[in-house]
């Protein structure tokens, strides 16, 4: 089942579920959270809660993403408490994206090096233990994040603007303070990889950008082999192609590793809060000399996701002055 939140034409929200071709809407919902609360509620899980409604007329989801009605698949009606956060070094080949294989002796290899090794060795943790911490990063919370079809804003200041083509896990914490997982997403994880090759130090200003996710949520398990195609499309041609692979078969970490090491902290299991965590990737433009146009689009797709996730990028001219902090 694949779920969706969309604008109407006569401009009220909606919820869709897709189980084959054909989506409609969900009786009652106007949202995924709101959906997913009730079946908190209830007991039921998010897929037995949608079937347990039933279906309302059929909908157009390619449609309504060419009329740019297509929303986020999950967010919440206060954007300060979505959170988008990601690790990285998380799949088998990323480590290459990041340096080079260093020879010799553990403490001859970079940080990097270091905390890919880590989670060959002690990311896949026997079940009821805890396994590596893997890299960890904040990109923002839910006034970062953008619809797909809408545009990746680069800031003036930003030295590149390039895709990141993943898997999000989308997640809201329950009332009790349980973190419980609606599902996955595509997800462009957009970041200023010049920046961060300046200085490892400068990674949490790299990921200071906005992101994109969906336009679809897959509901139920995240397929152990997970490959798609990520593009980058100039003036309607593509420049750039390249396969990306996800899912614990190529990953150095299991999911429930990285879950664990996301929400052990109290901070991230606020009753009601949403959470959406990418995953990493091992598949990058940047990594193959390219750099992303105003006005490029980056479309990353893979069939077990749904709709294909596209966005334009658009940058800004150079910040005129700095930002000034006046006393009060």
């Amino acid at each position: 089942m694949w779920l969706s939140q969309l604008t109407l034409p006569d401009g009220t929200r909606a919820v869709a579920a897709r189980t084959g071709e054909t989506a409609h809407l969900v009786p009652g919902a106007t949202s995924t959270r709101d959906l997913a609360l009730d079946a908190l509620e209830s007991g039921r899980s998010l897929a037995a809660e949608v079937e347990t409604r039933g279906q309302r007329e059929a909908v157009d989801l390619v449609a309504a993403l060419q009329d740019g009605r297509l929303l986020l698949p999950l967010d919440h009606p206060d954007p300060a408490h979505l959170h988008l956060t990601g690790t990285g070094l998380t799949h088998l080949g990323s480590a290459a994206t990041r340096d080079a294989m260093h020879q010799g002796a553990t403490e001859n290899m970079t940080d990097s090096m270091k905390m890919f090794r880590m989670g060959l060795d002690g990311g896949k943790p026997a079940a009821g233990q805890v396994g590596a911490q893997p890299e960890w990063f904040y990109k923002g919370n839910g006034y970062a994040a953008v619809a797909p079809g809408a545009a990746l804003a680069s800031p003036g200041f930003a030295e590149d603007a390039g895709e990141e083509p993943e898997i999000a896990g989308l997640y809201l914490i329950a009332p009790d303070g349980r973190p419980v997982r609606l599902g996955f997403a595509l997800a462009n994880e957009f970041s200023d990889h010049v920046t961060e090759r300046g200085n490892y130090l400068w990674l949490a200003h790299s990921k200071l950008r906005p992101a994109s996710f969906g336009p679809e949520m897959r509901v139920g398990d995240l397929p152990a082999h997970v490959e798609g195609t990520s593009r980058l499309i100039r003036d309607g041609k593509t420049v750039w192609e390249k396969p990306f692979l996800s899912g614990e078969a190529n990953m150095s970490h299991s999911l429930a590793n990285l879950e664990h090491h996301h929400f052990k902290y109290d901070l991230f299991r606020q009753p009601g809060d949403v959470h959406v965590h990418f995953f990493g990737t091992a598949t990058l433009s940047f990594a193959d000399g390219i750099t992303a146009q105003n006005g490029d689009t980056f479309q990353i797709e893979c069939a077990d996701f749904g709709l294909p996730l596209r966005n334009p990028l658009m940058q800004h001219d150079a910040d005129p002055a700095p930002v000034a902090v006046a006393a009060l």
